[in-house]
């Protein structure tokens, strides 16, 4: 494709692979929204050009993306990653995040003895 031409903006997120489905896709810019050239955007059908900076939200991480290049098929994962710069700020370390569920501290599951002394000790604390 040639620098004049454009492309719908939920196909080219597909194409990036940044969703799995162009469906998918063409939902987030519907519901969530994505700006393009800090624009705030509702449509799928919306044409994107080279250059133009899109900023959208996946996976709980802003992404803000720069189009390098259009592309013309969904392709493996470096071809996709050739049609895009990422400008989005590092994610933070790992020890630094929260975690959901905390993961047991000690050596494999506790045996019931392990289990005992954790409900004793709850229970004095509690009284």
């Amino acid at each position: 494709m040639s620098d004049g031409e454009k492309l719908r903006l939920d196909k080219w997120l597909w194409q990036a692979r940044f969703f799995k489905t162009r469906s998918l896709a063409a939902k987030v810019v519907s519901t969530d929204g994505v700006r393009v050239n800090s624009t705030k955007v509702s449509k799928p059908g919306r044409m994107v050009s080279v250059d133009d900076v899109l900023t959208f939200v996946q996976a709980e991480r802003v992404r803000v993306i720069k189009i390098a290049a259009l592309g013309t098929r969904r392709g493996p994962a470096p071809e996709a990653q050739a049609l895009y710069e990422d400008l989005s700020p590092p994610e933070p370390p790992k020890e630094n995040r929260q975690s959901a569920n905390p993961a047991y501290e000690g050596k494999g599951r506790p045996t019931k003895r392990d289990r005992r002394k954790a409900d004793l000790y709850a229970n004095r604390t509690l009284e």
